[in-house]
């Protein structure tokens, strides 16, 4: 046990944030005036920590084998340098590309996938609403000016899109898991669009139809409880959006995602893929056991690619890609707003997450988000996984459609339009 303990001596006096570790049967390793504490049930769990298998130690912590107290800031930053090397996923070995394949061929059936969307987006409107925005717009935001608050953020995330996709009043748009329907109803009120949107969470469905409902929209909005690949595609839209879902679609399953916006778009419309990205090229999930961890408790089932893979997949369905952005640094100040939100927040969020998890539930949930949000939040400020906008065409073939010969689209082949 000495060996564990020195080890442990030495990685605590090197790390950027005073830490200490309460050991079974009382001893203390660390500093006196530690701004964070570990307090620790076994043995194993130590040396999880010693590994720098962070991930496990925060499974640990959501099982109440291990005790956390500071603030999750400093916990970020001391999860960071306990790592022993860089997270990102680097195996390309074809026995590792195949077993991934396979299980990403397993979790993503209709009945797998509505499952674990109902896991995560069901768990409680209430609990979302402490620490969103008053709209509930659960995806990246856009601080195009760095004193934005975060409301205000979102909603310029919102508009972002709406420009990058040129909707015109009248024609249809389409929002591929439109969440609690912030960008469908900004598209529809701000834009005059005529707007759909799905989505596979009972919660989000009910939600978005009763603000149709009051906000006197039925004519022009609907949102639906229906899978993507079922959506028909008798009649096409002019503009798609895809904010945060193409997350939970699966490797397996992205040619034929693409296939189908192709199918759904209008020939030289427009659509917009917003999600969360891979930083390695191979597309592993996060090591150090975070990846497990975010399966485990948070998104059973979602993958992230590479976007070099996204943009082979998304023209191998027939689109061509105009505009790709990365906003990845706009992401880690969303999910630090989340986190300090839910923070400031922790009683009233267990009293509302005990109504539906009873109480044990309800901490075992709470420690969950608590890590989730600050742990995501750490990967995109160190660039272990990334947010692109990808904006995409469908040609249509006609040499003289749009601004420019050969545009084959309504996209004017430059960003002026973005930002005039």
């Amino acid at each position: 046990m000495e060996p564990l303990l020195k080890k442990l001596e030495t990685q605590l006096a090197a790390l950027p944030v005073k830490v200490a570790l309460d050991l079974p049967g009382g001893r203390r390793l660390g500093a006196g005036d530690a701004a964070l504490r570990l307090s620790f049930q076994d043995w194993s769990g130590l040396a999880t920590l010693a590994a720098g298998q962070i991930g496990k130690v925060g499974e640990d912590y959501v099982e109440e084998r291990v005790g956390i107290e500071g603030s999750m800031r400093d916990l970020m930053i001391a999860a960071a340098a306990m790592l022993p090397g860089s997270p990102v996923a680097s195996d390309t070995s074809w026995w590792t590309q195949a077993l991934r394949r396979a299980k990403s061929l397993k979790s993503h059936t209709p009945q797998k996938d509505s499952e674990q969307i109902r896991f995560h987006y069901d768990i409680s409107d209430d609990f979302y609403a402490l620490w969103l925005d008053p709209r509930r717009v659960y995806s990246c935001a856009y601080y195009r000016d760095p004193a934005m608050s975060l409301a205000q953020a979102q909603e310029a995330k919102l508009d972002h899109i709406c420009r990058k996709l040129m909707l015109r009043p009248g024609e249809r748009f389409l929002d591929i898991g439109a969440g609690w329907g912030g960008l469908l109803l900004w598209a529809a009120e701000h834009y005059g669009v005529n707007a759909t949107g799905i989505t596979l969470s009972h919660n989000q469905h009910a939600h978005v139809n009763r603000l149709i409902e009051q906000k006197g929209l039925k004519a022009r909005v609907q949102m639906l409880l229906l899978d993507y690949r079922e959506l028909p595609e008798d009649a096409p839209y002019d503009k798609i959006a895809s904010v945060g879902m193409f997350e939970h679609v699966g490797q397996v399953n992205m040619p034929a995602y693409f296939g189908k916006i192709h199918r759904l778009l209008t020939p030289g419309g427009l659509v917009m893929n917003h999600g969360i990205t891979a930083g390695s090229v191979d597309s592993g999930q996060l090591g150090a056991g975070m990846g497990d961890f975010i399966g485990k408790y948070i998104f059973p089932g979602g993958e992230l690619l590479h976007p070099s893979l996204v943009l082979r997949d998304l023209a191998m369905g027939g689109l061509e890609m105009v505009d790709t952005e990365n906003l990845r640094p706009h992401y880690a100040r969303t999910l630090w707003a989340w986190s300090d939100a839910l923070e400031s927040r922790l009683e009233e969020a267990r009293a509302v997450l005990r109504k539906s998890h009873g109480e044990a539930g309800s901490g075992r949930v709470l420690r969950a988000y608590r890590l989730y949000l600050a742990g995501t939040a750490m990967s995109f400020e160190r660039g272990w996984i990334a947010l692109h906008q990808i904006l995409a065409t469908r040609p249509d073939g006609n040499m003289h459609t749009g601004t420019l010969p050969g545009a084959q689209s309504v996209y004017p082949f430059n960003r002026d339009y973005i930002y005039r």
